[in-house]
């Protein structure tokens, strides 16, 4: 083993700059444009070992072929960690060359053998039976493979652990190469293996800096009496709005080169190149301006140094661009008589994403994720990927997940695999032997089988079991996890028929007593005439409830109200009664859902002001008519806003919505001016106004409307008693 060449810093050098220089450095985005390079003295090829490792240096320069993954049948070492960074390695004080140094992480890998009665991978016994560590050491060759643009090389290093050191599945050491040289600005590929391959290689990409980092300056030769102003450009970036300019700030007979280019995977893309003379403004167009556009400048001159710059690679609005411009693409084929689904997202810059399945059950637009174990891949844009699953299934959708929420969502066509299906998702899990469990995907998340939750998972639990073992479910998906697709289309047939036939029974007994008394019939069908009047005018119309949370006791006033509108037959929608799903969603996307599908229906959006509403809109409004966006608040109300509003200031509120208020918690003259461009109530005084305006003009008799605000008067009393007893004592 031998000792690693000394490092010295760069500490004279940096203190030689001079002020020009320090001007460069925040025109061109500050500190981080400079780097800190250890210094490594110039010597050959260098391989170091640590901990339990012991090495040596076999072949520095030789033919490497990658060769097929071959079965462990004894205990091997395997590569599972690979770093790199740049070293500078100098033959003198100022005569350096880029280096890329390797370290690479180790650990013993035992035998696996595959179990036929179970499906799946199981420890050797014959290699496990025995204690640990064995009294023998481990040996490998490992090739560590460098490639760049120009060349390729392979090293071939022997390895040697202890016997203390062999213990299975545990990291025993890592090696040190020194180095791999490049060129300035070069971007270079390294993988390592082991001859014979027991996995897949491990990769790494490396960008070497080039001569815009101040430490190459007077350290390397290619980088020697460069002088900013006299070879590239002065530049800055300016934004007005979404508009973003870059502004070249030269000397009017200064001649140089810009290009701008997408940094992509598999190459560059150019977006501008042109010679240019002078001071110019270049205006970025806006399907431009991504996270991968770089810049090079030049002086317009042969042979000249070109240094890159992306500054966009955490602008806000370059990854807006960005998302709004990639595009999920499925394509279907048959092969063997199955449908197979293959992916790809085409985007102009790669995307740190992931890949995840999604179940749109029947009746809704929301799709949900599927949890682990199931399969989640990452994303590499513009490659056709493929969905590993059995068997495909409409109600499986694709989303493409970054920063914690689905930027993209596609769904199979109908065309293709069907409409969606009445079915339940059956999570199988296993661990050992016969020790499988199950669980059904549900919004609130998977419910075990079987179970006492009070679900429609957990009441079909059973059945759907039974018909797991039966054979009448489909197979989707079999790794980690299996995926069981069980119909529930008979089972909601007979929930129909079991419904009828209790609502039968219990309409003839109702009947029976009423003919037992006749003065009492006569009150009945009177009720049902007046019912059929008014309820038959409103049922199942929708109604979205917002309101602002004051207090405990006013959301207990506000659920009173939508039960007694609900009595009604109105589709009454609060966010009380969604806390689950407004949970798993957030306060807008669930309002945004419930708004769509209430206004789709011809449905109507209520506001319930109070106290806290007001000032709520207050805040938006600043009073003058300009809306702003409030703090971030937990609440529907104030999420809705954003959306609310606008509806109010465009003049596209009438006939949506209606505003309400209980007056002896708030005067209608506190509310706003804004909302009284719609009917505005006072609840419970105009209770009878109110419900004529939800089941619509021309629609109920007069006399069944107000003997139901009767009704509904009494109903709302005690909680409304409950609030003004709170106000009472809080005011005191």
């Amino acid at each position: 083993m031998r000792e690693q060449p000394p490092a010295y810093t760069l500490t004279d050098n940096i203190q030689k700059m001079t002020a020009p220089w320090i001007l460069l450095f925040f025109v061109l985005g500050g500190w981080p444009w400079v780097l800190s390079l250890e210094k490594l003295k110039a010597s050959p090829d260098v391989v170091q070992c640590y901990q339990g490792l012991s090495c040596r240096l076999k072949e520095n320069d030789f033919l490497c072929l990658l060769g097929g993954i071959e079965p462990i049948k004894d205990p091997v070492l395997v590569p599972t960690k690979l770093q790199t960074e740049v070293v500078l390695q100098c033959r003198e004080e100022s005569n350096c060359d880029l280096c890329v140094r390797v370290t690479l992480y180790l650990t013993v890998q035992e035998p696996r053998k595959e179990d036929p009665d179970e499906g799946g991978l199981q420890e050797d016994a014959e290699l496990t039976s025995g204690p640990w560590p064995r009294n023998e050491s481990l040996e490998a060759e490992v090739i560590l493979s460098f490639k760049d643009f120009l060349s390729n090389r392979c090293v071939l290093v022997e390895v040697e652990v202890s016997p203390s050191m062999v213990q299975p599945g545990q990291n025993v050491g890592y090696l040190v190469f020194d180095c791999f040289r490049a060129p300035v600005g070069d971007e270079v590929w390294i993988w390592s293996y082991t001859q014979p391959r027991y996995q897949k290689e491990l990769n790494h990409t490396q960008q070497l800096p080039d001569c815009i980092k101040p430490e190459l300056w007077n350290n390397v030769q290619s980088c020697w009496g460069i002088e900013w102003s006299g070879v590239l450009p002065w530049f800055n970036i300016s934004a007005e709005g979404d508009a973003v300019q870059l502004v070249m700030d030269v000397s009017a007979e200064q001649n140089y080169v810009l290009f701008l280019y997408w940094n992509q995977t598999q190459g560059l893309s150019t977006r501008f190149h042109e010679v240019l003379t002078g001071p110019h403004n270049i205006t970025v167009n806006n399907t431009d301006l991504v996270p991968c556009l770089c810049i090079q400048m030049w002086p317009n001159v042969l042979d000249a140094i070109r240094n890159s710059h992306c500054p966009f690679q955490k602008d806000p609005r370059a990854h807006k661009n960005l998302w709004n411009q990639s595009k999920l693409n499925l394509t279907f084929s048959t092969l063997w008589g199955e449908t197979a689904l293959s992916w790809m997202v085409k985007a102009p810059c790669p995307l740190s994403a992931e890949m995840v399945l999604c179940w749109q059950p029947v009746g809704s637009e929301l799709c949900h994720p599927l949890p682990l174990p199931l399969p989640r891949e990452n994303v590499i844009v513009n490659t056709l990927q493929h969905l590993p699953m059995l068997t495909l299934h409409p109600n499986i959708c694709l989303q493409v997940w970054s920063r914690g929420k689905p930027q993209i969502q596609k769904c199979p066509p109908k065309d293709v695999l069907g409409p969606l299906r009445d079915d339940m998702l059956l999570l199988e899990t296993w661990g050992s032997v016969e020790n499988h469990s199950f669980c059904a995907m549900e919004i609130s998340g998977c419910t075990p089988l079987p179970s006492l939750a009070h679900t429609r998972a957990a009441f079909l639990g059973k059945q759907l079991l039974q018909d797991l073992q039966s054979g009448q479910c489909v197979q989707l998906w079999n790794a980690t996890g299996t995926l069981w697709a069980c119909s529930l289309q008979k089972y909601t047939h007979h929930r129909w028929v079991l419904a009828w036939l209790a609502f039968l029974a219990l309409a003839a007994c109702i009947l029976l007593l009423l003919l037992l008394n006749r003065d009492g019939m006569k009150g009945w069908l009177q009720f049902l005439k007046e019912d059929y009047r008014y309820g038959g005018a409103a049922r199942g119309r929708r109604a979205l409830l917002l309101y602002s949370p004051d207090h405990p006791s006013f959301e207990r006033l506000v659920g009173t109200l939508a039960s007694a509108l609900g009595q009604l037959q109105l589709s009454v929608a609060v966010d009380l009664w969604h806390r689950q799903e407004l949970s798993a969603l957030g306060p807008l996307a669930w309002f945004h859902a419930q708004r769509r599908q209430a206004l789709q229906e011809g449905g109507v959006v209520i506001l319930i002001f109070s106290p806290g509403a007001v000032a709520l809109c207050r805040e938006w409004l600043q009073e003058v008519g300009a809306p702003r966006p409030p703090a971030p608040t937990p609440d529907t109300f104030a999420a809705s806003l954003s959306c609310v509003l606008p509806d109010f200031l465009e003049g596209r509120a009438s006939g949506c919505y209606v505003v309400a208020c209980f007056e002896e918690l708030l005067p209608p003259e506190c509310i706003p001016d804004l909302f009284h461009s719609v009917p505005v109530f006072s609840l419970p005084s105009q209770t009878s106004a109110f419900l004529r305006a939800l089941v619509g003009p021309g629609k109920g008799h007069r006399d069944t409307v107000k003997a139901h605000a009767t009704r509904m008067g009494q109903y709302l009393q005690p909680a409304l008693e409950e609030c003004l007893q709170l106000g009472a004592s809080s005011s005191l």
